[in-house]
């Protein structure tokens, strides 16, 4: 697979197409659908399994910092919910933009506050899930991917470490070994 067939293979997973096909009419500002909705459909294709195996959930994320209440990230989220309409998808939707308000009460990390969904991306947990997707304007997708797509296409996971902790790092990744054998996991220290 190579960067060319990245929509053909992410079109394959229904929720994904839902999710790119319903979600612009929404209008949310610098969106994308990331993480392992991306990867893990990728993974799913290259191992010849069905492309919503093991798939735990959607990530849409936005970036709006004119409003950084969680009432108003939960009713982003139920328009999203609303507008995929796939039986049993579940859409995780997060306001990047108010991230810093929870993420070391949940996670024990001081985080400060991004500057936009695409500096949000460049901290995800490892480079082949550090993806966003959204449409392009005239057809396509609009991609981001911080560290590339090499990793996430060769099937390897490697480790982010601008703020994962590295005991997440490990556990994930022996998870997703486990459930998608044909991966090549790095060390921490690699």
């Amino acid at each position: 697979m190579d960067a060319g067939d990245l929509e053909a293979t992410l079109r394959a997973n229904p929720v994904v197409a839902a999710i790119l096909d319903r979600v612009p009419a929404l209008g949310l500002p610098n969106w994308y659908l990331g993480a392992g909705a991306v990867a893990q459909t990728v993974w799913n294709v290259a191992h010849g399994f069905a492309p919503t195996h093991a798939v735990k959930d959607y990530d849409v994320v936005y970036f709006d910092d004119s409003d950084l209440g969680a009432a108003a990230e939960d009713a982003v989220a139920r328009r999203v919910a609303a507008a995929v309409g796939e039986p049993g998808a579940s859409v995780d939707v997060t306001n990047e933009a108010r991230v810093h308000l929870w993420y070391e009460g949940r996670f024990g990390v001081r985080l400060a506050p991004y500057c936009s969904v695409d500096d949000a991306i460049g901290t995800w947990p490892t480079t082949a899930t550090a993806v966003g997707v959204r449409p392009a304007p005239g057809g396509g997708l609009t991609v981001c991917a911080p560290f590339g797509l090499d990793d996430l296409l060769a099937l390897v996971v490697r480790p982010n470490q601008v703020l994962v902790p590295e005991a997440v790092y490990r556990a994930k990744a022996e998870r997703w070994r486990r459930t998608w054998p044909r991966l090549t996991v790095l060390d921490w220290d690699a």
